[in-house]
Parts: structure tokens; C-alpha cells; sequence
């Protein structure tokens, strides 16, 4: 049974149809690229997938493990080990960084040890810095990160590093990253695919959404790139599509970018 299965999906915001009627499986232990371009329903299908309030489902059907969230709360979606790294991270004053990775960390265990026997619990306070720590220098961010509250004063490249860093510590069993690599150098590129990698090792599903192909030259595997446009996959193919898509864009696709 596929993990995560979108079928026939038709999505709407304040009365305008974005999504409409995308299928797409994603299983554990796959890495999935979309591309296209700008407009045409990614981040739409990132929020979806993780109950924006924002948006309307018109029919279709989101089932994890074979059965339907669409009746289920965001939190509830991610206690099934769903987890959004979004394009546009936002500052939360007053919510200490680490206090949230742990709490966030410590309600996921509840549900996921099932699906993830070698998940580690955490005793002490002491014990999940250590951890948190690990995961701090596979993105390069300075363990004083721990001691600021969420996302406030950092960078643009600082947020795209802490949200793949928050997917390292929560272990989701699929990750969405929507445009990870945005705003970043080529190191901070480089670092965050490495984070990826980590977690691609753990046998997590990951959808990356990216306009280019240069952080998915850094992954250690990539199973299917997909082609959206209009709401819909309308191609899909292996690495080599997304090394095309950079080469011709997608006017040889018939879209217009």
C-alpha cells in the first residue's frame, strides 16, 4: 500500500480553483521532485496536503496509509508523519526554538514509534539538546540558534536551514519541502541537500519542490521528477527531466512560464 496518495484532486482559495484533478502516489523511501512554473499549483498542493485552513477541497481524495485526512486537523496530519517545510518560514516571537523542537518532537513520538521502531526517546532535557545539536551541525547553524526564539532575526538561508533541520529532528515518514533551495548560495545549497540526504537515509518519502535543478544534483537518490502546470502533473519522468526543464524550460511542454 502507498503511504501518500493524492487522487483526483481539485482545490480551491476565496473562490478560485488551483488544484485541479492532480493524482500522484508517494511511498516511504522515495524522493519525488515537482517542478514548473511559477503559478501553477505547488504550493497550493503543500498546503493542501497539510490542512491550510486557507483552502477548500472541491473533491478528490488525500489518503495516508489508505485512509482518507481530509477531515483531519493539521496537527493531527502530522502526528501521521506528514511534515511541511514551508517556502515563506515565519517569525514567532516569544516561542523559545528549542522548547518547540522538543514539545513538537515528544507529541510525534506518541505516533510514529509504530511506524518507526528505531525512534529514539529522550529522557532529559539534556539528552534531546545533544540530539538537536547533531542535527544543528548537518546544517550548519550554530548550536546558539537553540537559545533564540523561532525563526526571529534569521536570515533567509537561516530559515531554509532551520526548517530541513526541523525535519531532521521530527523524522516525518514524508517530507515536503516547498523550494528549500530558494534565496540560498551554493553552499547553503549544498548543505541542505546533505540534510536531505540524512534523512532519505532514515527511509522517509520526500517531495522536493524546487524551480531548478541544482539542489537535486546533490541528492543521493531521486526516483521521479514531475512536471506541473495548471493544477495538474502533466509529465513525469526520471532525473533527466529535471535536467531538461533547465536546459529548454517548459515552453517545449506547451506551457507558458
Amino acid at each position: 500500500m502507498v503511504f501518500l496518495e493524492i487522487k483526483n484532486l481539485r482545490a480551491s482559495i476565496d473562490g478560485k480553483e488551483i488544484l485541479k484533478g492532480l493524482s500522484l502516489d508517494i511511498d516511504k523511501n522515495e524522493v519525488h521532485a515537482i517542478m514548473g512554473p511559477n503559478g501553477s499549483g505547488k504550493s497550493t498542493l503543500a498546503n493542501v496536503l497539510l490542512g491550510h485552513p486557507k483552502y477548500s477541497i472541491i473533491s478528490g481524495e488525500i489518503n495516508v496509509k489508505g485512509k482518507s485526512i481530509l477531515e483531519s486537523s493539521t496537527d493531527e496530519r502530522a502526528k501521521q508523519g506528514l511534515f511541511l517545510g514551508f517556502q515563506y518560514p515565519i517569525e514567532i516571537s516569544g516561542v523559545g526554538y528549542s522548547h518547540f523542537l522538543r514539545n513538537a518532537y515528544n507529541a510525534l513520538n506518541k505516533s510514529l514509534l509504530e511506524d518507526q521502531k528505531d525512534r529514539e526517546v529522550f529522557i532529559t532535557v539534556k539528552e534531546f539538546h545533544e540530539y538537536v545539536k547533531r542535527n544543528l551541525d548537518n546544517v550548519g547553524l550554530d548550536p546558539s540558534f537553540l537559545s533564540r526564539y523561532l525563526n526571529e532575526g534569521f536570515s533567509g538561508g537561516e530559515k531554509k536551514r532551520s526548517e530541513v533541520m526541523q525535519m531532521l529532528v521530527l523524522k516525518p515518514n514524508i517530507a515536503i519541502l516547498d523550494e528549500p533551495d530558494s534565496g540560498l548560495d551554493i553552499d547553503a545549497v549544498k548543505a541542505v541537500a546533505q540534510a536531505i540526504n540524512n534523512l532519505i537515509d532514515t527511509g522517509a518519502g520526500i517531495v522536493v519542490i524546487t524551480h531548478y535543478a541544482r539542489i537535486l544534483r546533490y541528492l543521493t537518490k531521486l526516483d521521479k521528477v514531475h512536471v506541473m502546470a495548471k493544477g495538474k502533473i502533466i509529465k513525469s519522468g526520471g532525473k533527466e527531466l529535471s535536467e531538461e526543464l533547465e536546459t529548454k524550460g517548459y515552453g517545449w511542454l506547451g506551457i507558458d512560464e
